[in-house]
């Protein structure tokens, strides 16, 4: 099972908006250095929707090699098209992922038993571990805690990633899939009451901008570390917030490039972070010791 802190890596692009490889070596090296458990590369946060398919797995097979395996990867593979996920599961697969993260099916809003019919069908198609990704806020589609519980039964689906920010489902799900599934969290502001309840780690946003400190906080949570994982947090909370100040990955990338480590590059149609929110941001990234 991977544990703890698991980054949902930005993609890195030039001001016009191509992907900068350059700068996503520049960014693993930086997580490996600062402790991070695990990378997700291209979900959500690394703007999936808008990467074509052979960006998105040239993405995916250019952090594997940088990783150099001193790091697990997991790729974000998920689509609202069966088929669409099953292939790029297949090529996350063949480039070397340690794991898939799917996403439930966006926009087209399936019901329980499409979900079930869904992850099933990739599952039986593509020998990997996978990790299923309920955010409802993102797609329209809330993958019940019943429902995990059945996919759980497969035995390549491995975890969830559950990103409603209702702790109560942490025992739900935990009581339903059994001690050996893993539960990530996928809201970072309540991140650590989900691992103090149980969960196995965070697939997280304010990692990209705090990743030593964010490491810490998660895995003094694991442990149970009530005292350390609050004063950790504490100093993460502004970014917790911030970072949602427009729509992810807007704030982050601009955090991030902040720091140095890639250019101002974002795709359509996402804007870069608009200037009354730059102080917002800035004094978040004070607070967490990672801007001076």
């Amino acid at each position: 099972m991977i544990q703890g802190s698991l980054v949902a890596l930005v993609t890195p692009m030039n001001e016009e908006g191509a992907v900068d490889f350059d700068s996503l070596r520049k960014l693993i090296e930086f997580h490996v250095e600062q402790g991070t458990d695990g990378i997700v590369a291209v979900g959500t946060t690394g703007e999936s929707a808008t990467l074509n398919e052979e960006e998105h797995c040239d993405v995916i097979k250019a952090v594997v090699e940088f990783a150099q395996g001193r790091i697990p990867v997991i790729a974000g593979t998920g689509a609202n098209s069966t088929s669409e996920a099953i292939v790029l599961s297949r090529r996350a697969k063949q480039v070397g992922a340690d794991a898939c993260l799917l996403v439930t099916p966006y926009y087209n809003k399936p019901t329980q038993e499409g979900l079930v019919q869904h992850f099933t069908a990739i599952a039986e198609a593509v020998d990997i571990p996978q990790i299923l990704y309920n955010v409802p806020g993102r797609t329209a589609c809330d993958m019940l805690p019943e429902t995990i519980g059945r996919l759980a039964k497969i035995d390549n689906i491995v975890g969830v990633k559950e990103a409603t920010g209702d702790l109560a489902r942490v025992k739900q799900i935990r009581d339903l899939c059994g001690a050996d599934f893993a539960l990530y969290s996928g809201d970072d502001a309540s991140s650590r009451e989900f691992c103090l309840l149980g969960g196995n780690g965070t697939i997280t946003v304010t990692g990209n901008v705090a990743p030593s400190i964010l490491h810490q906080m998660i895995t003094a949570a694991i442990n149970g570390e009530q005292e350390k994982a609050a004063q950790l947090d504490e100093k993460l909370s502004g970014l917790h917030q911030a970072l949602f100040i427009q729509s992810n990955p807007i704030p982050v990338k601009w955090a991030v490039a902040e720091l140095g480590l890639m250019s101002k590059g974002i795709r359509l149609p996402l804007t870069w972070l608009t200037e009354d929110c730059y102080e917002s941001v800035r004094a978040a990234m004070q607070k967490a010791d990672v801007f001076s």
